[in-house]
């Protein structure tokens, strides 16, 4: 399949699942999970252990964004060959005034989910999620389940489908 990894149903699975990403998973058709060592979560380390293509990894990352003295949140996917133009596409498409990476201590605690877990799938509603188009595009994408001891396999398409989720540019160029 992907890797060296054993690929289950993650609906059989849920215990391999963060609560807010097993109770979403539902909307999410034919996702697999794989149990991880979480000392290897890390998007370079994991790919490097289980041989898993950099190409078909990708990173969520939370952001901070403010506008009229309020702070407000989304998530960012990004393949993890490339690096989120946090500061020009995510900033101007939020419509803030400033946007910057959410702290690990607000992203853990904002979302229930463990840092270097993090995904897209059972993030608190209305939070926008914005996936480039790399990610969209990408037949079978490996990203966090909401634990670090294990990663999600979906279709890239499926993410872009995600409530509140739009496809755009996303990446630094």
């Amino acid at each position: 399949m992907v890797g060296s990894l054993e690929w289950e149903p993650a609906e059989d699975r849920a215990e391999l699942l963060a609560p807010a990403v097993a109770s979403a998973l539902g909307s999410v058709s034919g996702a697999r999970v794989a149990e991880i060592d979480p000392e290897v979560a890390d998007t370079a380390e994991f790919c490097a252990r289980y041989a898993v293509p950099l190409e078909i990894s990708a990173n969520c990352v939370i952001v901070a964004a403010k506008r009229g003295g309020e702070v407000f949140y989304a998530a960012c996917m990004i393949l993890a060959i490339g690096r989120a133009d946090v500061n020009g596409a995510v900033r101007r498409r939020l419509g803030a005034r400033k946007a910057s990476f959410a702290p690990m201590a607000d992203a853990t605690a904002l979302t229930g989910m463990e840092y270097g877990g993090i995904t897209p799938v059972g993030l608190p509603e209305g939070w926008p999620i914005l996936v480039d188009e790399a990610v969209a595009e990408t037949d079978q994408v490996v990203i966090g389940s909401g634990l670090r001891r294990s990663k999600l396999l979906l279709p890239g398409k499926a993410l872009a489908g995600l409530p509140g989720a739009e496809a755009m540019a996303l990446a630094q160029r």
